[in-house]
C-alpha cells in the first residue's frame, strides 16, 4: 500500500507540542512544535536565530540506519538546493549525514488545498486557474533540477496569499531506493497507474497527479472516487476518471494529463501553454 511521507495536520494553524522523545534543536533551528508525521519522518516548526520560521523534516531512525538511504538522501538534498521557483518553498538547509538527517525549507503559512476544499468549497474561476498554473509551474521547476515529486496531492499544496506552494518534493526517492522497502511511496488513491503496476515514478507520473489535484480543486473529489483503496486503484488502472463538474476550458487538458499511458501525457510546459490565462492579480481573498 502507498505510504504518505510528511502529512500536515488537519488544522492549518495547529502546531502540536513537542514530546519527551522529540529533539529540541536540529542544526541551527530551535524546534517549537510538531506539524505532522508520516512514513519518512516528522515535520517540525522551527525558528532560526534571526526569527525566520522554517519547516524541518527529520528522518525516522530506522531509515537513517540504512547506508543506502543516507547516500540517496544526500544526493536528493544536493538536487533540492538547485530548485528555484516562485511556487516552491525556498531551501533553508539540510544535514543528510547527521545522526538525525534533516531537511529544512522556509515555512509557508496558509491552509492546504485539501483543508480549503473540505472546510470551505472547491476553487472557482481565477483561483482555480492560479492553482493549476502555479502547481504545474512548480513541477517544471522541480523536474528541471532533476527531481520527481512522487507524492503530489491536495495535502501537499499550500494556498499562500501570493499563490500556491508545492511541498515535499523529491524526498520520497530516498526511501523508494531501498531494496528492502518493497512498498509504493505515495498516498493511497493518488498514485499513477504505471506506479501501481510496479513501474518507477517519472515526470509523467507527476503530470498524472497534477490532473488529479486540478480535478479535485474544481470538484471537491478525487476523480477516481472514494471507497476501498483497491477499488480506487482499479479505477485508476482502467482510466475511469469522473470529470463531471470540471470547467469546460480545463476538461481536455486534465483528461490528457490523466491518460493511462504515460507516453500520451503532455509535459508540464505543454500543460502551461494550454491553460487559460488568469484574470487579475491573486490576493488572499482569491482562495
Amino acid at each position: 500500500m502507498p505510504l504518505s511521507l510528511f502529512p500536515r495536520p488537519q488544522d492549518p494553524t495547529e502546531v502540536l507540542p513537542l514530546s519527551a522523545h522529540d529533539p529540541t534543536r536540529l542544526g541551527p533551528y530551535r524546534l517549537l512544535g510538531r506539524l505532522g508525521s508520516g512514513g519518512m519522518g516528522t515535520v517540525y516548526l522551527g525558528r532560526s536565530r534571526t526569527g525566520r520560521s522554517v519547516s524541518v523534516k527529520a528522518v525516522h531512525p530506522e531509515l537513517a540506519d540504512e547506508p543506502e538511504f543516507r547516500e540517496r538522501f544526500a544526493r536528493e538534498v544536493a538536487a533540492l538546493r538547485r530548485v528555484r521557483g516562485r511556487f516552491v518553498p525556498r531551501f533553508a538547509g539540510a544535514a543528510p549525514r547527521a545522526e538525525i538527517p534533516w531537511l529544512a525549507t522556509l515555512h509557508v503559512p496558509g491552509p492546504t488545498l485539501r483543508e480549503r476544499v473540505e472546510h470551505v468549497r472547491p476553487l472557482r474561476a481565477g483561483a482555480l486557474i492560479a492553482l493549476a498554473s502555479g502547481v504545474v509551474t512548480a513541477l517544471a521547476d522541480i523536474h528541471r533540477a532533476g527531481l520527481v515529486h512522487r507524492d503530489l496531492k491536495p495535502g501537499n499544496v499550500v494556498l499562500s496569499p501570493s499563490g500556491p506552494r508545492v511541498l515535499d518534493f523529491g524526498v520520497a526517492a530516498s526511501a523508494a531506493s531501498l531494496p528492502s522497502c518493497g512498498r509504493i511511496w505515495g498516498t493511497p488513491g493518488w498514485v499513477s497507474p504505471e506506479r501501481l503496476r510496479g513501474g518507477a515514478a517519472t515526470t509523467a507520473s507527476d503530470v498524472f497527479n497534477w490532473g488529479q489535484v486540478t480535478a479535485y480543486a474544481a470538484t471537491g473529489r478525487n476523480p477516481f472516487g472514494t471507497g476501498p483503496v483497491a477499488s480506487v486503484e482499479e479505477r485508476i488502472l482502467r482510466g475511469e476518471a469522473d470529470l463531471i463538474g470540471l470547467p469546460a476550458e480545463l476538461l481536455p487538458i486534465v483528461r490528457a494529463a490523466l491518460a493511462p499511458d504515460p507516453v500520451l501525457r503532455p509535459s508540464p510546459a505543454q500543460l502551461l501553454s494550454s491553460l487559460p490565462r488568469q484574470d487579475g492579480p491573486l490576493t488572499r481573498r482569491s482562495w
